[in-house]
């Protein structure tokens, strides 16, 4: 059939879903399911089914579970999804909502061939997407996802022997349990969380409850037009009523997530906000205490704070590509036991299951303030003083950003130390840097900047931007 090939991301699919520009329709995700079971079989050499017999019949050739956030249109594009599946031959446990992580997890601890969530993350109220996991959480994405995409344009289905199985489950009761078996809290606290009204309004109540803590909801309530603020921690603006609430409930903390789940943003017992890289620094800390010479992982927009800090700790910071299926790979050929991305996405490989999690991050945080004298602020004192953007989005098109980012590599490489493995990271010296690359997912580049001192930051602007000038596919009137 004809879809839609930008729909097919670099780490998932995500479309419009809804309104006059629809390019994720039922009919669109029905040959998605079909694509997914189709490539999963292939791949582990399954041409129609290996696993027969047992109660109930046979089994399919795999099995998979298969949830949803609470968007509007989840509902039709989630049985469409489950149809085009079943198919296949393919068995589907059936979650009616998870976030993401909680389907990941499944992976891990079900026997399943792995896992699927119809959702879009953060974006807006139109869109709706596939992310696609294997077994163990392992991520389906990049050429993995073009194979798929080939499948649906050629019509290339394996057609089941019969329809897999359907089983409805609910996995949110055991994934609490192993939650709470692995993080104890020392004291009761006061928490404030916002889910934006996301799928985390379901649960990260009643979770961080069992954790023992009292909990103040706000934006708990789903809602996929999301009313009050777009569900993304990442932009502080996002943030300014979990502020106000923390401060004024006299709070110790204050957590937000994504509309997913897989990334949780912090404010302080003050009413401070954290950039999502600064998590590290409370984390790492407690991770090399107990593993010395421990591996580190963060994208190259993470600030030199957090390198410093993991190095001064006896760490090893490995500085990597944006992206959590890049930081998947690299966690896992590495060994190293705990990453993070400047977006809010935190990984633990000890004592969890090494895939990004922002209800789990957020308990592994207050539990490090419930066994502290002093509250969260405490962890980020006597840190040096710097000077730094948030991310900057440049829009430029999908059709010339990679080009403008391989040349802008080219030009610093010959007169600056970089690190080329993600665009460009270039060191200016004395802890100043920028960061140039291409966005995998929208029409823009990024940019970051980091120095010790206002102007230093500003002159390391302008030497990028000077450059960026020479391309008038991107638009710099936001710099």
């Amino acid at each position: 059939m004809e879809i839609n090939p930008l729909i097919f991301r670099a780490y998932d699919i995500r479309g419009i879903a809804e309104g006059d520009s629809v390019d994720l329709s039922p009919e669109a995700m029905y040959a998605i399911g079909r694509g997914f079971g189709t490539y999963m079989q292939r791949k582990s050499g399954d041409k129609q089914s290996h696993r027969r017999g047992g109660a109930g019949g046979a089994k399919g050739a795999q099995k998979f579970v298969v949830g949803k956030d609470n968007r509007t249109h989840g509902k039709i594009l989630h049985e469409s999804f489950i149809a085009g599946l079943l198919s296949t031959g393919c068995d589907v446990l059936h979650v009616e909502l998870a976030s993401s992580p909680m389907i990941y997890w499944a992976s891990c601890v079900l026997n399943v061939d792995g896992g699927v969530n119809i959702t879009a993350s953060h974006n807006p109220k139109e869109y709706n997407g596939v992310k696609l996991v294997g077994k163990n959480a392992h991520s389906i994405c990049g050429d993995e996802l073009q194979e798929i995409l080939k499948l649906i344009q050629q019509d290339d289905f394996i057609e089941g022997n019969g329809q897999g199985r359907l089983e409805s489950v609910d996995i949110f009761p055991e994934y609490l349990t192993d939650i709470k078996k692995r993080v104890e809290m020392a004291k009761k606290l006061k928490i404030v969380i916002d889910a934006g009204n996301g799928i985390t309004g379901k649960f990260a109540p009643e979770l961080f409850r069992a954790l023992g803590c009292d909990v103040v909801e706000l934006y708990c309530e789903l809602d996929g037009t999301f009313p009050n603020h777009e569900a993304n921690p990442e932009a502080e603006e996002n943030m300014e009523e979990l502020k106000k609430r923390v401060v004024a409930e006299g709070a110790d903390l204050g957590l937000a997530f994504d509309g997913d789940g897989d990334r949780v943003g912090v404010i302080d017992e003050g009413g401070k906000f954290y950039a999502a890289d600064l998590l590290l620094i409370p984390l790492a800390r407690d991770l090399l205490s107990r593993n010395p010479g421990a591996k580190i992982i963060f994208d190259t927009k993470t600030s030199k704070i957090i390198e410093n800090d993991i190095r001064a700790g006896g760490g090893v910071p490995v500085r990597y590509k944006t992206g959590h299926s890049f930081i998947e790979t690299k966690m896992r050929e590495s060994g190293a036991l705990l990453a993070g991305e400047t977006s809010g996405h935190l990984f633990f490989a000890e004592n969890w299951y090494g895939f990004d999690d922002g209800m789990y991050a957020g308990a592994r945080l207050v539990q490090l303030v419930s066994k502290s004298e002093k509250p969260y602020s405490s962890f980020y004192e006597g840190l040096p003083q710097v000077h730094n953007t948030p991310e900057l989005k440049i829009p430029c098109s999908d059709s010339s950003k990679f080009r403008v980012v391989e040349d802008v590599k080219e030009y610093f490489v010959k007169r600056y130390p970089c690190l080329t493995i993600d665009g460009v990271w270039i060191d200016f010296g004395n802890d100043a840097w920028g960061a140039v690359r291409a966005s995998n997912t929208s029409p823009y580049l990024t940019l970051r900047f980091e120095a010790g001192d206002e102007t230093t930051l500003q002159r390391c602007r302008e030497i990028v931007v000077t450059k960026l000038k020479e391309y008038p596919e991107v638009d710099l009137r936001k710099v």
